[in-house]
């Protein structure tokens, strides 16, 4: 469970795809006066470097972030996002979900995150000094702190699905999310994999409530034998022009 490194696929298709639909949910969420509060439960290190060996050994960033980066408007929050993260990091840094929540929120909003690898942990303290960052079991966490204080916020549920029993586990740990938080906004990220592995996943979420928003983006595999070929992003209670977001996505990153 501790072996997965997200530093080896950041900036990749997906991650673009995920981020791109995360950005526009709490910069339209931060737009309201009152505070909210971010949670994470599986948050990575924060902050990644595009120029680094992994990155280079399985160019998933080339074939993603470097490839569309492009092809958004300028004002787009995920841009935002962005630079905040060179500013930070350097001309070759990008932003993991935890430094775009920092980037686009604001002192007065609250965020939390989980992480278990003890090098992740670290980087990720290292990166977002003003984060409660707890090295924990990421859902567990989410269950014990749900509805948070604030009350009005977003969760972010971003496994590796390196485990198996992730792919059934993770939407029955939104569905009791949602049991305990009815207002919060909850977002599930999946790989679409040429194995089909995810269908147990879209199977198990196929009873959603219609306050839901199911985004899926296609994609061609990143190298030769790459078995990712799609992003999805499932969100429960979607702030308002976040469908519209979504379906521009479709003509931007195709």
């Amino acid at each position: 469970m501790l072996s997965y490194q997200h530093a080896y696929h950041a900036g990749n298709m997906a991650d673009v795809h995920k981020h791109a639909l995360l950005s526009v949910a709490l910069d339209y969420m931060a737009q309201k006066p009152k505070p909210l509060c971010y949670l994470e439960t599986h948050s990575g290190r924060g902050l990644y470097d595009l120029s680094g060996a992994e990155a280079r050994k399985t160019g998933e960033a080339a074939q993603g972030i470097a490839r569309v980066e492009g092809r958004f408007p300028p004002d787009h929050p995920y841009l935002r996002a962005l630079q905040a993260a060179r500013r930070q990091g350097g001309p070759n840094a990008y932003p993991g979900s935890p430094l775009i929540a920092q980037a686009l929120l604001r002192k007065s909003d609250r965020i939390i995150l989980a992480e278990r690898h003890p090098q992740e942990v670290a980087a990720l303290r290292a990166s977002l000094p003003g984060a409660e960052i707890r090295d924990a079991d990421g859902p567990q966490m989410a269950l014990s702190l749900t509805p948070p204080d604030p009350r009005r916020g977003l969760l972010l549920i971003d496994p590796s699905y390196e485990v198996k029993t992730e792919w059934t586990a993770m939407p029955a740990l939104l569905k009791q999310l949602h049991r305990k938080w009815p207002v919060g906004v909850l977002m599930l990220w999946y790989p679409i994999l040429t194995s089909g592995a995810h269908k147990a996943l879209t199977r198990a979420l196929s009873d959603l409530s219609a306050e839901s928003l199911h985004h899926r983006l296609h994609f061609p595999p990143a190298r030769e034998g790459h078995g990712m070929t799609g992003s999805g992003m499932v969100v429960l209670n979607p702030p308002w022009g976040l469908a519209e977001a979504a379906a521009g996505l479709d003509s931007l990153l195709s």
